[in-house]
């Protein structure tokens, strides 16, 4: 995770178990995980509009959830 706060601002990924395995309050990165039926990408896609309302509201050190 050190390595994308260097880079990112935000790191986006589909693993739910992200908040129990990762300390994020070190990191200078919001993670946002998505939570779809599946990870086709077809069952993500829908996700994207409420994604990007996230993101404005994204803060260093802290996990959302974006569920369908």
């Amino acid at each position: 995770m050190s390595r994308a706060a260097e880079n990112f601002d935000v790191f986006v990924t589909v693993d739910q178990g992200i908040k129990y395995q990762q300390n994020l309050v070190n990191y200078e990165i919001c993670v946002v995980a998505l939570a779809a039926r599946t990870n086709d990408i077809r069952d993500l896609e829908p996700l994207v509009p409420a994604l990007l309302a996230a993101l404005s509201d994204a803060r260093p050190g802290e996990v959302i959830r974006v569920a369908a």
